[in-house]
Formats: structure tokens, C-alpha cells, sequence
């Protein structure tokens, strides 16, 4: 990362119209709230000429204003030649069918012999039938998983529990831009629980590093973000 790519920690005072906005704009858009901001400042700055590239509504390589009104041309498509109308053909008389042999020369055939299962001897016993498998029994049962969150306790009692920030596709919702639509999920496999992230902008924390899936112990802590997930097996 080079040295004018880096980001710092800034404050300053926003308006609140504008931040419900950009609020809204990283909910639609999936991203998150820094990069929406500092999309939008860059954009400001090129414009104005305080960073590289040239004014909007000006050439690269000219000083002279693009005219935004001018009309644009319509290519237009070649015509192909038509081509002379062709005379009509006469018509393929249909094939001849071949010569149909005397009747009395081919004799009919034999009609199949017909196949008759054995009569079973008086006193003899059928052979049984094989048995029939057993359907699968699934899954190994795994024991209930609680998440605790914003002091608040949830029951993970489900294959597949998300955590995000849509509130129609999540079932932990967490209203802020920095957490991706579809953020991390709570995953139950043969008995065990496994925390997988969904491919989110800011990913998962665990004891400092960045994780992408992880089994889940007891007393386990996760963070999205500044948010903290903590995980017990104790009702």
C-alpha cells in the first residue's frame, strides 16, 4: 500500500440528513461506510483539481470544455445486397416402393414360445425377499448453541444461522455500514457448530486475527467490526 492509499482515523461533524443517506447508500449498495465517503471526497477533489486527473467536463489532453449537449452520431449499418430471386425447382417425385414378394412364397413366422415360471413342489418354501435399507439416520445431534449479543441471548436452533446487516436475509440484523448485507453465518455440522465468514468486507476477528471459518468452543468471542459475539453452551 502505497503511501497516500493509506486511511487514518479521522472526526468531524456530519450532518445528520446526509449520514441517514450514506446509511441508505451502503445498505443498497452492499458497501461499506469509509469507502463510500471516501469515494465521494475523492470525487469532489478531482473535480475541483486538488487531485490527480483532469476537471469533469474538460479533455484529458485539452483545454477546451466538452460539450455535453452535442449530439452523438448513430452508426449506421451497412446494407447487404439482396440477393436475385431464384426460379422454382419442379418437385422430387416421392421414391418408388420396392417389390412386394407372392404371398405364398415367404411363410409366416413362428409366433415366440411362451415363458412359463416353474410351479414350486408341494411341501417347498419360497426363497425371501432381500430386506429393504434403512433410510440414513442424518445428522449427529448437536447440543443447543447460544449467542450472546448486546446483551441479548439467541438460540441457534437451525443448520445455518446469518449474521448481516439485511434485515430481511439475516436472522441476527446488524444496522451499520461497516457490516456487510450477508456478514458470517453460523454453520451446524455432525454435531458441531462452525462460524464461516461470507465473504464480507471487514471479515471476522479472533484473538486479533482475521478468520474465515473456525469451530466454535465454549466461551468463544468473535468480533464483526467493534461488535462482540460471544458463544456458550449454557442455558
Amino acid at each position: 500500500m502505497s503511501e497516500f492509499d493509506k486511511k487514518t482515523l479521522r472526526h468531524f461533524y456530519c450532518r445528520d440528513s446526509l449520514w441517514h443517506a450514506f446509511e441508505r447508500m451502503s445498505e443498497d449498495f452492499d458497501r461499506g461506510m469509509d469507502d463510500l465517503i471516501n469515494e465521494s471526497m475523492g470525487a469532489l477533489a478531482r473535480e475541483k483539481g486538488y487531485l490527480g486527473g483532469a476537471p469533469a467536463g474538460r479533455h484529458p489532453q485539452s483545454n477546451a470544455a466538452i460539450s455535453l449537449d452535442a449530439p452523438t452520431p448513430v452508426p449506421t449499418t451497412p446494407r447487404m445486397p439482396v440477393a436475385a430471386p431464384q426460379p422454382p425447382r419442379a418437385p422430387t417425385p416421392p421414391p418408388m416402393p420396392p417389390p412386394r414378394a407372392p404371398a405364398h412364397s415367404v411363410p409366416p413366422p413362428l409366433p415366440p414360445p411362451r415363458m412359463t415360471a416353474p410351479r414350486p413342489s408341494v411341501g417347498s418354501v419360497a426363497a425371501p425377499l432381500p430386506p429393504v435399507p434403512m433410510a440414513d439416520a442424518g445428522q449427529t445431534p448437536a447440543p443447543p448453541l447460544y449467542l450472546i449479543f448486546d446483551n441479548r441471548k439467541y438460540r441457534i436452533d437451525k443448520e445455518q444461522f446469518i449474521i448481516g446487516r439485511g434485515v430481511k436475509s439475516s436472522d441476527l440484523p446488524i444496522r451499520d455500514g461497516n457490516i456487510s448485507r450477508k456478514h458470517c453465518a453460523v454453520i451446524r455440522r455432525n454435531g458441531a457448530y462452525y462460524i464461516k465468514d461470507l465473504g464480507s468486507t471487514n471479515g471476522i476477528d479472533y484473538n486479533g486475527n482475521r478468520v474465515d471459518n473456525r469451530r466454535i468452543e465454549e466461551g468463544d468471542t468473535f468480533f464483526l467490526c467493534e461488535y462482540q459475539l460471544r458463544f456458550t453452551y449454557n442455558a
